[in-house]
Protein backbone atom coordinates (compact mmCIF):
# COMPACT_ATOMS: atom_id res chain seq x y z
CA UNK A 1 0.00 0.00 0.00
CA UNK A 2 1.15 3.52 -0.84
CA UNK A 3 0.21 5.78 2.07
CA UNK A 4 -0.46 9.45 1.31
CA UNK A 5 -0.67 11.75 4.34
CA UNK A 6 -2.66 14.99 4.12
CA UNK A 7 -2.17 17.73 6.70
CA UNK A 8 -4.81 20.13 5.38
CA UNK A 9 -8.04 19.87 3.41
CA UNK A 10 -6.74 21.93 0.48
CA UNK A 11 -3.27 20.35 0.19
CA UNK A 12 -3.94 17.14 -1.68
CA UNK A 13 -1.65 14.87 -3.71
CA UNK A 14 -2.49 16.46 -7.06
CA UNK A 15 -0.62 14.92 -9.99
CA UNK A 16 1.35 12.69 -7.62
CA UNK A 17 -1.85 11.09 -6.40
CA UNK A 18 -3.02 10.66 -9.97
CA UNK A 19 0.20 8.85 -10.90
CA UNK A 20 -0.06 6.29 -8.11
CA UNK A 21 -3.82 5.85 -8.44
CA UNK A 22 -3.19 4.66 -11.99
CA UNK A 23 -0.46 2.26 -10.84
CA UNK A 24 -0.81 -1.34 -9.67
CA UNK A 25 -0.34 -0.34 -6.04
CA UNK A 26 -3.19 0.18 -3.63
CA UNK A 27 -3.29 3.82 -2.51
CA UNK A 28 -4.62 4.97 0.86
CA UNK A 29 -4.98 8.69 1.65
CA UNK A 30 -5.20 9.58 5.34
CA UNK A 31 -6.73 12.93 6.28
CA UNK A 32 -4.46 13.37 9.27
CA UNK A 33 -5.73 16.91 9.88
CA UNK A 34 -9.18 15.36 10.41
CA UNK A 35 -7.83 12.88 13.00
CA UNK A 36 -7.96 9.85 10.72
CA UNK A 37 -5.81 6.98 11.95
CA UNK A 38 -2.40 6.22 10.47
CA UNK A 39 -1.80 2.59 9.52
CA UNK A 40 1.11 0.51 10.77
CA UNK A 41 4.38 0.99 8.92
CA UNK A 42 4.26 -2.77 8.25
CA UNK A 43 1.29 -2.17 5.94
CA UNK A 44 3.10 0.51 3.94
CA UNK A 45 5.14 -0.12 0.81
CA UNK A 46 5.87 3.62 0.68
CA UNK A 47 4.84 6.83 2.43
CA UNK A 48 4.18 10.22 0.82
CA UNK A 49 3.90 13.11 3.28
CA UNK A 50 2.34 16.22 1.76
CA UNK A 51 2.51 19.91 2.63
CA UNK A 52 0.46 21.95 5.07
CA UNK A 53 0.08 25.46 6.49
CA UNK A 54 1.34 24.51 9.96
CA UNK A 55 4.94 24.40 11.19
CA UNK A 56 6.70 21.26 12.41
CA UNK A 57 7.33 22.88 15.80
CA UNK A 58 3.58 23.49 16.41
CA UNK A 59 2.95 20.04 17.86
CA UNK A 60 1.01 21.50 20.81
CA UNK A 61 -1.46 23.03 18.36
CA UNK A 62 -1.35 20.09 15.92
CA UNK A 63 -0.71 16.94 18.01
CA UNK A 64 -1.26 14.70 14.99
CA UNK A 65 2.21 15.75 13.80
CA UNK A 66 3.77 13.77 16.66
CA UNK A 67 1.95 10.64 15.49
CA UNK A 68 3.34 11.13 12.01
CA UNK A 69 6.86 11.65 13.34
CA UNK A 70 6.69 8.24 15.02
CA UNK A 71 5.57 6.64 11.75
CA UNK A 72 8.34 8.37 9.74
CA UNK A 73 11.00 7.21 12.22
CA UNK A 74 9.74 3.64 11.87
CA UNK A 75 9.73 3.97 8.07
CA UNK A 76 13.35 5.12 8.04
CA UNK A 77 14.33 2.30 10.43
CA UNK A 78 12.60 -0.27 8.19
CA UNK A 79 13.82 1.30 4.93
CA UNK A 80 10.30 1.96 3.69
CA UNK A 81 10.58 4.54 0.86
CA UNK A 82 9.44 8.00 1.94
CA UNK A 83 8.81 11.14 -0.10
CA UNK A 84 8.25 14.31 1.92
CA UNK A 85 6.98 17.47 0.23
CA UNK A 86 7.33 20.91 1.86
CA UNK A 87 5.97 20.33 5.39
CA UNK A 88 6.47 16.61 4.80
CA UNK A 89 10.13 17.23 3.97
CA UNK A 90 10.55 19.33 7.10
CA UNK A 91 9.00 16.55 9.22
CA UNK A 92 11.35 14.05 7.61
CA UNK A 93 14.35 16.28 8.30
CA UNK A 94 13.23 16.76 11.90
CA UNK A 95 12.93 13.04 12.66
CA UNK A 96 16.36 12.56 11.04
CA UNK A 97 17.79 14.99 13.61
CA UNK A 98 17.97 18.24 11.63
CA UNK A 99 16.88 21.71 12.69
CA UNK A 100 13.84 23.46 11.17
CA UNK A 101 13.73 27.27 11.24
CA UNK A 102 12.46 30.31 9.36
CA UNK A 103 13.88 30.52 5.86
CA UNK A 104 16.00 33.56 4.92
CA UNK A 105 13.10 34.67 2.73
CA UNK A 106 9.56 33.43 2.20
CA UNK A 107 9.14 31.79 -1.21
CA UNK A 108 5.76 31.83 -2.95
CA UNK A 109 5.51 31.24 -6.68
CA UNK A 110 7.71 29.86 -9.43
CA UNK A 111 11.45 29.53 -8.94
CA UNK A 112 14.46 27.63 -10.22
CA UNK A 113 16.51 25.23 -8.12
CA UNK A 114 19.78 23.66 -9.21
CA UNK A 115 20.75 20.05 -8.69
CA UNK A 116 24.00 19.47 -6.84
CA UNK A 117 26.45 16.83 -8.09
CA UNK A 118 24.81 14.40 -5.65
CA UNK A 119 21.43 15.44 -7.02
CA UNK A 120 22.45 14.81 -10.62
CA UNK A 121 23.54 11.31 -9.62
CA UNK A 122 20.53 10.57 -7.43
CA UNK A 123 17.89 8.14 -8.62
CA UNK A 124 14.99 10.48 -7.77
CA UNK A 125 16.13 13.06 -10.32
CA UNK A 126 17.20 10.66 -13.06
CA UNK A 127 16.26 12.09 -16.47
CA UNK A 128 15.52 15.62 -15.22
CA UNK A 129 17.43 18.69 -16.34
CA UNK A 130 18.99 21.20 -13.97
CA UNK A 131 17.90 23.83 -13.13
CA UNK A 132 14.44 22.57 -12.23
CA UNK A 133 11.46 24.88 -12.58
CA UNK A 134 9.52 24.43 -9.33
CA UNK A 135 6.58 25.81 -7.38
CA UNK A 136 7.27 27.07 -3.85
CA UNK A 137 5.07 28.05 -0.94
CA UNK A 138 6.95 28.05 2.36
CA UNK A 139 8.34 30.23 5.11
CA UNK A 140 10.42 27.63 6.96
CA UNK A 141 13.45 25.67 5.83
CA UNK A 142 15.25 22.51 6.96
CA UNK A 143 18.89 21.90 7.71
CA UNK A 144 20.38 18.86 6.03
CA UNK A 145 20.49 15.90 8.46
CA UNK A 146 23.85 14.39 9.34
CA UNK A 147 24.85 11.75 6.77
CA UNK A 148 22.17 13.01 4.35
CA UNK A 149 22.96 14.28 0.84
CA UNK A 150 21.98 17.76 -0.35
CA UNK A 151 20.39 17.19 -3.75
CA UNK A 152 19.08 20.60 -4.83
CA UNK A 153 19.81 24.18 -3.87
CA UNK A 154 19.03 27.81 -4.71
CA UNK A 155 20.38 31.26 -3.90
CA UNK A 156 17.31 32.25 -1.86
CA UNK A 157 16.94 29.07 0.19
CA UNK A 158 20.01 26.84 0.12
CA UNK A 159 18.45 23.53 1.16
CA UNK A 160 15.84 22.50 -1.40
CA UNK A 161 16.07 18.69 -1.49
CA UNK A 162 17.85 15.91 0.34
CA UNK A 163 18.11 12.15 0.56
CA UNK A 164 18.47 10.46 3.93
CA UNK A 165 19.48 6.82 4.27
CA UNK A 166 18.75 4.56 1.32
CA UNK A 167 15.30 5.69 0.23
CA UNK A 168 13.94 8.74 2.06
CA UNK A 169 13.70 12.00 0.13
CA UNK A 170 12.60 15.48 1.16
CA UNK A 171 11.60 18.22 -1.30
CA UNK A 172 11.08 21.79 -0.10
CA UNK A 173 9.21 22.55 -3.33
CA UNK A 174 5.93 21.19 -4.72
CA UNK A 175 6.03 18.87 -7.76
CA UNK A 176 2.32 17.98 -7.50
CA UNK A 177 0.50 21.21 -8.38
CA UNK A 178 -2.57 21.20 -10.62
CA UNK A 179 -4.53 24.14 -11.97
CA UNK A 180 -7.40 23.56 -9.52
CA UNK A 181 -5.06 23.24 -6.54
CA UNK A 182 -3.25 26.43 -7.41
CA UNK A 183 -6.50 28.35 -7.89
CA UNK A 184 -7.72 27.10 -4.49
CA UNK A 185 -4.49 28.05 -2.70
CA UNK A 186 -4.47 31.51 -4.26
CA UNK A 187 -8.13 32.12 -3.43
CA UNK A 188 -7.58 31.23 0.25
CA UNK A 189 -4.35 33.08 0.93
CA UNK A 190 -3.98 36.46 2.61
CA UNK A 191 -0.43 36.85 1.32
CA UNK A 192 0.25 40.00 -0.68
CA UNK A 193 1.34 38.36 -3.90
CA UNK A 194 0.68 38.78 -7.61
CA UNK A 195 -1.89 36.00 -7.98
CA UNK A 196 -2.52 36.62 -11.67
CA UNK A 197 1.17 36.39 -12.49
CA UNK A 198 1.58 33.17 -10.51
CA UNK A 199 -1.36 31.64 -12.37
CA UNK A 200 -0.04 32.85 -15.73
CA UNK A 201 3.36 31.33 -15.03
CA UNK A 202 1.68 28.02 -14.21
CA UNK A 203 0.37 27.83 -17.78
CA UNK A 204 3.71 28.95 -19.21
CA UNK A 205 5.56 26.34 -17.15
CA UNK A 206 3.02 23.50 -17.19
CA UNK A 207 4.47 21.35 -19.99
CA UNK A 208 8.02 21.31 -18.62
CA UNK A 209 6.84 21.16 -15.00
CA UNK A 210 4.52 18.19 -15.52
CA UNK A 211 7.17 16.25 -17.47
CA UNK A 212 9.76 16.93 -14.77
CA UNK A 213 7.34 15.87 -12.00
CA UNK A 214 6.36 12.73 -13.92
CA UNK A 215 9.99 11.67 -14.10
CA UNK A 216 10.38 12.09 -10.34
CA UNK A 217 7.22 10.06 -9.71
CA UNK A 218 8.46 7.28 -11.98
CA UNK A 219 11.84 7.30 -10.24
CA UNK A 220 10.20 7.12 -6.82
CA UNK A 221 8.03 4.24 -8.01
CA UNK A 222 11.17 2.47 -9.21
CA UNK A 223 12.70 2.92 -5.74
CA UNK A 224 9.58 1.38 -4.17
CA UNK A 225 9.78 -1.62 -6.50
CA UNK A 226 13.49 -2.01 -5.76
CA UNK A 227 12.88 -2.07 -2.01
CA UNK A 228 10.09 -4.60 -2.45
CA UNK A 229 12.51 -6.83 -4.35
CA UNK A 230 15.21 -6.45 -1.67
CA UNK A 231 12.76 -7.43 1.09
CA UNK A 232 11.23 -10.31 -0.85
Amino acid sequence: MILIIKHDKTEGPGTLGGFFTESAWQVKTVELWNNETLPSVDDCEAIISLGGPMNVYETDKYPFLQKEEILLKEAIRNEVPVLGICLGAQLLAKVAGAKIAKAPKKEIGWYEVCLTEDGKADTLFRGTKSPLRVFQWHQDSFDIPNSAALLATSDICKNQAFRFSRCAWGLQFHPEMTENMLETWLSHTKEKIDKDNIMLNYFKTKQVYDKQSGLMYLNFATAIARQEKIKA
